[in-house]
C-alpha cells in the first residue's frame, strides 16, 4: 500500500512538472561583467555582436538600462534581491556580500517550480552558497576569499591542462592594458562557460520548467580576447575617450604613465594606448557573442527557445578612458549605463513588437520581479524593482518609474561618495562627502562632456532635481537632510547601510 502511495504521488509530481512546463516559459540569464552599453553592434557597427544585435531583433532593446550602484557585488546584490542599493545594504564595492537575503532569485524561483542552475561568474559569499541553485559551475576570475576554495573553471583547467597557467595573460584583474590570449581558445574562460551552458542545455531532461544563469566573466579585465577576435578591428578606428569642460583635473592629478600604476583609477595614457584597450576589450565582447550565438542554438536545438524569456545585461559598465577615468564604481555612463535586452517568450501576448528599442529606465533591481512574473508567482513586498513584462505587454500603461537613482561609495578617493538621479534626459549627481553637484543633458551630450549645474538658466532644474533627491534621501535620516529640506554634507559615509542582513549569533 506504502509502494502504491508513493508511486501515485511520484506520477503526480511528474504532471504538475509537465503542468508547470505548459504554463511556465523558461527562464534564461545571460550576462557579462563590466559591459558598457555602447560596445554592441545595436549601437555602434564597428562592434562585432551579430548574436546579440539578433537576441534584440527577436526582443527589446533598453536604452536606458542602468545599474544602480556600479560595481560587482552591490549590482549581483541588487540582482539577488530585487532591492534599490540602500535597501539591500550595500552601496559600494566590498568582496562580501550578505551571506543570506530575506528573498534570492534562485530560492524564489526554485519555489515557483524551477530547475535553477547557475554557470561562470557569482562573486556571492560564502564563494559556495547556493542561494537555491540545485548547483552552481563557477568560474571566479581567480578570487580566493574562503579557505581552500577553488574554482570549477580552475579545476578543469589542471585536469585539461596540467603544467599551465590559468592566468597566462599575466595582467592584473583590474588593470587596463592589453594583450592576446596566448593560449588555445578553448583554456579561456569565456568559452569554458559558454561550453559549460551549451553542454548543460544538450543535457537538461527535467520535467520542470529552466532557470539558468549564464554569466561571463569578461570582458571586464583583463583585455585580453583570443587573436583571432582581435583580427577582427584590424584597421578598425574605435571612438577615443571622451572629454570635457569639467574633467581636466584629472588628467592634471594622475599619473600619465600606465607602468606605475596598471589599474589606475584616472590618468591620461595617451590615445594609442586607450585605442589599444578599447579594441582588447571590443574582441573580448565579440568572444563573449559567439559563445552566447552557440548557448541560444543549443536552446533552439532543445526545442527550449521559442517558451523562453531571456534577458541580458551587464552588472555594470567600464569607463574605458572616458574623462581620465578607467574601470568603474562612477555615476558617468561608461560605467552606470549598462546593455539591456529582453526577448519575450513566443506564446505572450505582447503590445511590443519584436525588435523594438524603448527608453524607459530599467535597472538589474527589475529582473527579480520580471521573472517572477513570468513565473507566475508573487512578487515579495521588499522588491524595489518593476517586471518589465509590464511594458512590453502593455507600454501605454501608467506607472512606469519616471527618475532612478544611481550611487556608489567612496571608492577612489575620499570625495567620490555620490547619489545620482537621472529622467533618461537628465542626470543630476550629489558628491555628498564635499558638497558638489553635476549636472548633464544626456539627449544632447550622452557622453556628459559638458556640467551644466552652474548655468544660470539651468537654475530652475537644479532645483528640482535638488528637491527630489532631499525627498530620495529622506529616509536615511537627518545627517544626509535637513529638517528644512536641504541636502547635507556627510563625510565618512560606510559601505553597508543600516538594511544590510546582520549574521545571526549562534
Amino acid at each position: 500500500m506504502k509502494q502504491t502511495l508513493a508511486t501515485l504521488a511520484a506520477l503526480a509530481a511528474v504532471g504538475a512538472c509537465s503542468a508547470a512546463q505548459k504554463g511556465q516559459p523558461n527562464v534564461i540569464l545571460i550576462m557579462t561583467d563590466q559591459h558598457r552599453f555602447d560596445y554592441l553592434g545595436t549601437v555602434d557597427p564597428d562592434i562585432v555582436t551579430p548574436n546579440l544585435d539578433a537576441l534584440a531583433a527577436d526582443g527589446v532593446q533598453f536604452t536606458n538600462g542602468y545599474t544602480s550602484a556600479p560595481s560587482s557585488t552591490p549590482a549581483r546584490a541588487a540582482l539577488l534581491t530585487g532591492q534599490s542599493p540602500w535597501h539591500h545594504g550595500l552601496i559600494g564595492y566590498t568582496p562580501f556580500i550578505a551571506p543570506e537575503y530575506p528573498n534570492e532569485l534562485p530560492r524564489l524561483m526554485t519555489d515557483a517550480g524551477y530547475y535553477s542552475y547557475g554557470i561562470g561568474k557569482m562573486h556571492w559569499h560564502p564563494q559556495r552558497s547556493l542561494r537555491g541553485f540545485a548547483a552552481t559551475e563557477l568560474d571566479e576570475s581567480g578570487r580566493v576569499e574562503d579557505p581552500g576554495f577553488v574554482s570549477d573553471y580552475r579545476q578543469w583547467f589542471a585536469r585539461v591542462a596540467p603544467g599551465l597557467n590559468p592566468d597566462s595573460s599575466h595582467m592584473g584583474w583590474n588593470g587596463h592594458a592589453a594583450g592576446v590570449y596566448p593560449l588555445a581558445d578553448t583554456l579561456h574562460p569565456t568559452w569554458w562557460t559558454g561550453e559549460r551552458a551549451v553542454r548543460f542545455i544538450e543535457n537538461y531532461d527535467k520535467e520542470q520548467p529552466l532557470f539558468l544563469k549564464v554569466s561571463f566573466a569578461r570582458p571586464h579585465s583583463p583585455y585580453d580576447p583570443p587573436k583571432r577576435f582581435l583580427d577582427l578591428y584590424e584597421g578598425v578606428e574605435l571612438p577615443a575617450p571622451e572629454t570635457g569642460d569639467w574633467d581636466s583635473s584629472f588628467s592634471a592629478n594622475f599619473t600619465h604613465d600606465p607602468k606605475k600604476n596598471p589599474d589606475a583609477p584616472y590618468g591620461d595614457f595617451g590615445a594609442a594606448y586607450a585605442q589599444e584597450s578599447r579594441k582588447h576589450y571590443a574582441a573580448n565582447v565579440s568572444f563573449i557573442d559567439e559563445e552566447i550565438g552557440r548557448v541560444i542554438a543549443a536552446l533552439k536545438e532543445k526545442g527550449l527557445y521559442d517558451n523562453s524569456i531571456i534577458i541580458f545585461v551587464a552588472d555594470h559598465g567600464d569607463m574605458l578612458g572616458d574623462h581620465y577615468h578607467w574601470r568603474k564604481t562612477y555615476a558617468y555612463e561608461g560605467s552606470a549605463h549598462v546593455p539591456f535586452i529582453v526577448r519575450y517568450p513566443s506564446s505572450m501576448k505582447a503590445k511590443v513588437k519584436r525588435g523594438t528599442t524603448r527608453d524607459e529606465l530599467v535597472e538589474i533591481r527589475d529582473i527579480l520581479p520580471t521573472f517572477l512574473d513570468a513565473a507566475g508567482a508573487p512578487v515579495p513586498d521588499n522588491v524595489d524593482g518593476s517586471s518589465i513584462l509590464d511594458i512590453i505587454r502593455n507600454p501605454k500603461k501608467a506607472g512606469w518609474r519616471e527618475m532612478l537613482d544611481i550611487e556608489h561609495f567612496a571608492c577612489y578617493g575620499p570625495n567620490s561618495g555620490y547619489v545620482a538621479l537621472t529622467d533618461g534626459r537628465y542626470k543630476y549627481i550629489w558628491f555628498y562627502s564635499k558638497g558638489r553637484e553635476q549636472l548633464f543633458d544626456l539627449r544632447a551630450d550622452p557622453y556628459e562632456n559638458r556640467d551644466l549645474h552652474a548655468q544660470a538658466e539651468q537654475a530652475g532644474r537644479m532645483d528640482f532635481f535638488r528637491k527630489r533627491m532631499a525627498e530620495h534621501l529622506r529616509e536615511r535620516g537627518d545627517n544626509w537632510v535637513s529638517p528644512d529640506g536641504k541636502l547635507l554634507i556627510n563625510k565618512n559615509v560606510p559601505v553597508h547601510t543600516p538594511n544590510f542582513p546582520q549574521a545571526e549569533e549562534k
